[in-house]
């Protein structure tokens, strides 16, 4: 994957910029060693891979304020990095690059039960949010599949979602502020627990902006409290495609779940062998959850049941208990991990209507002959928030190169039906060159000119969301 030429004179300068750093920061918190900062040569997208010029680890704004002035002083590029868990390549480092990671930024700092919000660090993971707050009755509503590592600065970053999305939204609506600190050590406050601010929604501007508009220090987030109780019911189907349909059915009967969450055949198996979880032996599976009080849970999953019967599933099966509720999950949150110890993979994050996944399903399935690639479909089917997983060896020459292709005609499928690029992994490198399937010049245009306000060097996570054809001239400005 092309990525734009180091800056030779960072690069030559490179012993007096650590020399600054290490002036601003303890000594741990400056990494430099090439054996050390190849910890920070990639994320979650390992495909590509290039270790920074240095990698610093600051524990409060302050200290990241003036890392970034001290940066935006030298011309130094900056890439914020959370927890590292990004499929699309959204903290994958350049050469002359100095990757600020908030992982030591870890503490809460205020929880107020009566207006229900919490105020983090944004290094704190996002299971732990829920965490600090569950024994008071309270839970944080988005749970990305890898929350247990994801930090709440990439969560703002991608504005990421999860599986409980479907009823209690993604990170944006359940972001009410942030501290930001932008490229040149000006440290804002965008939104806050109380009622909305006048003017404009920098707060929605940044929440989903990849890093390139500044990097988010503190979160104050929406807590919630836990909901009487929860079920889940699981379904088997002979197909992809009925399955899609089961779902379709259920949107379009105005119920609302909890969570719709879809496996096919290739991810049942990974994960029955992984977790040992008793899922059946079928093409495709649903995991649908309902909440609220027991007469609430009975009523929609009767109606559930009703819709998904009329499809003929292999198996249906509603958890009588906690203890199978947690094993009906446990396969869907062992997922990644289990297709990882099959084979190589890669993660993609394309938005469909919901009514187009049993035609995308089936496209999917075709195009996989196609290529001679394997596919595996684990997925938030309620919102129609897609991850295939196409299976690659990448010793083997050429197929890293064929998966991408075939990735890249499943994100322009999901275009073509009405759908987008992304929903909660973000355009990072992994879907750059593809900006342009679903967006005009002049929405690019108009995209960039935002950054032009709050980085006008381009100093901030670059090469990333935007075409380097389009954006070189403002780069190398």
């Amino acid at each position: 994957m092309e990525m734009p030429l180091p800056d030779p004179s960072v690069l030559s300068r490179r012993a007096a910029i650590v020399a600054g750093l290490r002036a601003i920061l303890p000594g741990d918190a400056v990494i430099d060693d090439p054996a050390e900062t190849r910890a920070y040569e990639c994320d979650g997208l390992a495909a590509y891979r290039c270790a920074p010029l240095a990698a610093v680890l600051p524990r409060t704004t302050g200290e990241v304020a003036a890392v970034l002035a001290f940066c935006h002083r030298q011309g130094v590029p900056v890439v914020p990095r959370g927890a590292g868990t990004s499929l699309s390549g959204g903290a994958m480092p350049t050469a002359d690059c100095v990757i600020l990671g908030v992982a030591r930024m870890n503490a809460v700092l205020e929880t107020d039960y009566d207006n229900r919000f919490i105020r983090v660090q944004s290094g704190r993971t996002n299971l732990s949010v829920t965490g600090a707050v569950e024994a008071e009755g309270f839970f944080y509503a988005p749970d990305p599949s890898s929350q247990l590592a994801c930090a709440i600065a990439g969560n703002v970053a991608m504005n990421s979602g999860g599986a409980h999305c479907l009823k209690y939204g993604v990170t944006t609506n359940n972001l009410l502020g942030v501290t930001l600190v932008q490229m040149d050590g000006t440290v804002v406050e965008l939104g806050g627990p109380w009622a909305e601010t006048a003017g404009l929604d920098l707060l929605g501007v940044v929440c989903g902006s990849e890093g390139q508009l500044g990097v988010v220090t503190e979160a104050t987030l929406r807590i919630l409290p836990k909901p009487e109780g929860a079920r889940p019911v699981l379904v088997g189907y002979a197909s992809n495609a009925v399955a899609g349909e089961c779902v379709s059915d259920i949107i379009k009967a105005g119920i609302l779940p909890v969570a719709i969450e879809f496996m096919d055949r290739p991810c049942i198996r990974a994960c029955e062998a992984f977790a040992k979880a008793g899922y059946p032996d079928c093409e495709a599976l649903l995991i649908i959850e309902v909440e609220g009080s027991p007469a609430e849970i009975d009523e929609q999953l009767t109606r559930i049941k009703a819709i998904a019967l009329r499809h003929n599933p292999v198996e249906l099966r509603e958890a009588a208990d906690e203890e199978q509720a947690r094993r009906i999950w446990l396969g869907r949150k062992s997922a990644f991990g289990a297709m990882g110890q099959i084979n190589d993979y890669m993660c993609l994050d394309g938005t469909i209507p919901v009514s187009a996944l049993p035609h995308v399903l089936r496209r999917i399935g075709e195009m996989s002959a196609e290529f001679g690639l394997e596919v595996g479909n684990v997925f938030h089917a309620g919102d129609g928030n897609m991850h295939p997983l196409i299976l690659f060896d990448a010793n083997k020459p050429g197929d890293l190169e064929r998966c991408e292709a075939f990735g890249a005609e499943i994100l322009k499928l999901c275009v073509e039906v009405g759908g987008c690029l992304t929903g909660e992994h973000g355009v990072g490198i992994e879907k750059r060159d593809l900006m342009g399937v679903q967006f005009e010049a002049a929405d690019m245009e108009a995209q960039m000119a935002v950054k032009d306000v709050f980085d006008p060097r381009w100093l901030l996570n670059p090469a990333k969301v935007f075409p380097l054809e389009i954006s070189a001239g403002r780069r190398a400005g």
